[in-house]
């Protein structure tokens, strides 16, 4: 374990990835200072912001030594996907939290989430890699409710947690997860393609390990029209009819699951079961096959969305 800046280990590990956050960041920093758990230490990772925000960070870590580390990217990376690589392939800790700039955190946030580790690992085994996640509440700009439930809002089951569901739907919020030390270590490198971090952790943790999801919202999940990726409302006409018309986005998000999974399967050929092989090549595959052969594999692996619109808009036109 990597020394926390006071010289101690803290037990919890916080990265936050931060570009021209500005407006959110100070908000979130100090919701994350309030935690009622206190043994982390929070590392900031700016990715060559120009708005002012690196300026905050170092005004924090300059306030708060002990508590926060303040680092910079040589070169913007190209994303929050890559930044957050940067900082998960960097740091081992026993228990790492995932962070986003713009939202706030509620004050036991990191105290339910590492309870439910720990009850995790007592069931499970501390050798076994395990990623536990919450729920969040949906706000605007201005932290009103939007919605109580981000699970709710996107009509989301965190209970598809086996493989063949993960290789087609990430249920895991990345600004709400912890994993443990066992899930660190499987990531070796940052992969040639993932559609996000957090979706790659998903996959990771169902392969080899647990997911563990906690019902409860334990942050404010900020929308404010700049997230690089937000709630969907999939209660929503608007959201309805979007979808409906958007058959060539939907095939884009297909096509990029596919190329997620290829990589995944190149990238643990060495760990998978064959089973698990023969599931993840297989799914990768399909990128190349006719509709009648999709078809045919996603009703024999149940490699399928959750909620009967994206259930037939898979089936119909995936």
């Amino acid at each position: 374990m990597r020394p926390s800046p006071q010289g101690s280990d803290a037990l919890v590990c916080i990265l936050m990835a931060s570009y021209n956050g500005a407006a959110y960041i100070g908000a979130q920093i100090d919701s994350v200072l309030q935690q009622t758990f206190r043994d982390f230490v929070l590392y900031i990772r700016d990715d060559g912001s120009d708005d002012g925000t690196w300026a905050i960070i170092q005004d924090y870590a300059r306030k708060q030594p002990e508590r926060i580390v303040a680092e910079r990217n040589p070169a913007n990376s190209g994303s929050a996907k890559h930044n957050f690589f940067q900082m998960m392939l960097a740091h081992r800790e026993d228990f790492v939290m995932l962070c986003d700039q713009d939202d706030v955190w509620l004050p036991d946030k990191v105290e339910k989430t590492l309870a439910a580790m720990q009850k995790a690992q007592a069931q499970y085994g501390e050798d076994v890699p395990i990623l536990v996640h919450t729920d969040l509440t949906v706000v605007d700009g201005d932290l009103r409710v939007l919605d109580p439930s981000y699970r709710h809002t996107v009509n989301g089951n965190w209970r598809r947690t086996a493989l063949h569901y993960e290789l087609a739907q990430n249920t895991v919020t990345g600004c709400t997860a912890m994993y443990n030390r066992p899930l660190g270590d499987l990531i070796r490198r940052e992969p040639d393609f993932c559609v996000m971090h957090d979706w790659w952790l998903a996959l990771t943790a169902s392969a080899f390990g647990k997911i563990v999801p906690l019902e409860e919202a334990t942050m404010l999940y900020r929308q404010h029209g700049g997230n690089e990726m937000g709630a969907k409302f999939a209660h929503s006409p608007q959201y309805l009819l979007r979808r409906l018309f958007a058959l060539g986005e939907y095939r884009n998000q297909l096509q990029e699951s596919y190329r997620q999974a290829e990589r995944f399967c190149v990238e643990f050929e060495d760990r998978l079961s064959l089973a698990q092989r023969q599931l993840t090549a297989g799914y990768a595959a399909l990128a190349n096959k006719g509709w009648l052969q999709r078809r045919w594999f996603q009703c024999r692996n149940r490699t399928v969305k959750y909620g009967v619109i994206k259930k037939l808009a898979g089936f119909l036109f995936g």
